[in-house]
């Protein structure tokens, strides 16, 4: 009864406006009222897990792709695709995909993806003879690998959450995020030869050589964040920290992306995203130890069980659900609600945590691009200033393939597990 009124007053209280972090901070507030439960308990449970080595790490990727995305270094990875990748048919939507993969294996935040590649891309696909729906459907599927892909802020989070390795769930995301970005290359390929787009010019390999040096700069990141962890050299917050150092220097000296006097500005519009982000996450914190002390998990798993679900009814219905709050919440909050319930019923069922990250995260994925709080298609129906439904008929095609990944990957967990089994063993 509790969990049903708490439902009510939730979506009652988002359908108001009120933002996430206050609505979940007043029911966690009501709930440990009517429950007899003491505060003081709450207050310690969300200090100790705020004070988290681990958690220091999501402000700093977030600073981070603050700078790249101001920083010219989209712009750099777009031409380096761009140089690779001429002669073929729709040319300029494939180097999107790409563009988009690379981007996102730096930043780790798709709403920052699809903005930094559509205000490069979506000029130079209208100018180029494209049609607006799909410049605007490949720009902002392919924006969503950004929260599967390394690093990950999504991932980080379901770390926290769940008390599961960063480092294991990031290489969880890898081989997914490659599925997707070659689902999503194939289909491009496929519609631009049916539809008669645009063919780039092949580039002289001088060129080629001369765009990929100037590129280099800008893959240092994934480089460092990536060896540096798995060489056992640095820890995920180290990572972070060296990520927006090498992001700040690279945009300001290299690219000159933006001059050092604005470095204030960025860093203060990034904190400003990382504060909003910790707010909900103390909040989220304090509805978690309430879900935990009232035993709602564990009635969960025993409901399961009694009524016979197998793993695999069990991770479809989880699916249906995920895709239908997906309709109505963006990504951080749907995890920080969601996961305090699932995540101690996970192992009973027979699931592996780590395999059901990256089932999430793709779930959040297909969230972002699908009305009505798809954050990607307002990001990109305001830099394009194109009616929400053109959005939404270009992405169409790109949501059908993230359900067959979605299946894919829910069924077939050694696509997930490969990699992590692989550097950690079983």
């Amino acid at each position: 009864m509790a969990l049903f009124a708490f439902l009510v007053v939730f979506f009652g209280l988002l359908s108001c406006g009120m933002p996430i972090f206050l609505v979940l901070g007043l029911i966690s507030a009501g709930l440990f009222y009517i429950s007899g439960q003491p505060l003081i308990g709450v207050a310690q449970v969300v200090i100790d897990h705020l004070n988290s080595s681990t958690l220091m790490s999501l402000p700093l990727f977030v600073m981070a792709a603050a700078f790249m995305r101001r920083g010219g270094i989209a712009r750099a990875l777009v031409d380096l695709a761009s140089a690779w990748i001429g002669g073929v048919r729709g040319s300029l939507g494939l180097v999107t995909v790409v563009a988009c993969t690379l981007f996102a294996a730096i930043c780790g935040s798709s709403v920052a993806t699809a903005l930094a590649m559509g205000t490069i891309l979506l000029p130079a696909m209208l100018e180029r003879g494209y049609p607006r729906s799909f410049a605007l459907g490949v720009i902002g599927a392919s924006g969503t690998i950004g929260i599967v892909i390394p690093p990950s802020l999504a991932l980080i989070l379901y770390g926290i959450v769940t008390e599961q390795s960063v480092p294991r769930l990031f290489l969880a995301g890898i081989m997914p995020g490659l599925l997707q970005a070659a689902a999503f290359f194939a289909w491009v390929w496929y519609d631009s030869r049916r539809r008669n787009f645009p063919v780039e010019p092949v580039r002289p390999m001088g060129e080629r050589i001369k765009v990929t040096l100037h590129a280099l700069p800008a893959m240092i990141v994934p480089v460092i964040v990536l060896v540096g962890i798995y060489g056992g050299i640095v820890t995920v917050t180290e990572a972070a920290a060296l990520a927006a150092v090498c992001s700040l220097i690279v945009s300001v000296f290299y690219y000159r992306g933006f001059p050092i006097s604005q470095t204030l500005n960025v860093v203060a519009d990034a904190i400003r995203s990382a504060a909003s982000i910790m707010l909900i996450v103390a909040s989220a914190l304090a509805f978690g130890h309430w879900m935990t002390e009232s035993g709602i998990p564990a009635k969960l798993v025993q409901f399961t069980l009694e009524h016979g679900f197998t793993t695999w009814e069990f991770l479809l219905a989880i699916n249906v659900l995920l895709l239908i709050m997906g309709c109505f919440l963006e990504v951080i909050a749907t995890l920080l609600v969601v996961m305090p319930i699932l995540a101690p019923a996970l192992k009973p069922l027979g699931v592996d945590p780590v395999h059901f990250s990256i089932i999430f995260t793709h779930n959040m994925e297909i969230g972002l691009i699908h009305p009505p709080v798809g954050l990607n298609l307002f990001v990109l129906s305001t830099i394009s200033h194109a009616p929400i439904g053109e959005v939404i008929r270009g992405i169409f095609p790109f949501l059908v393939l993230l359900l067959i990944v979605l299946m894919i990957i829910t069924y077939v967990p050694s696509l997930t597990m490969w990699l992590p089994h692989l550097v950690y063993g079983n």
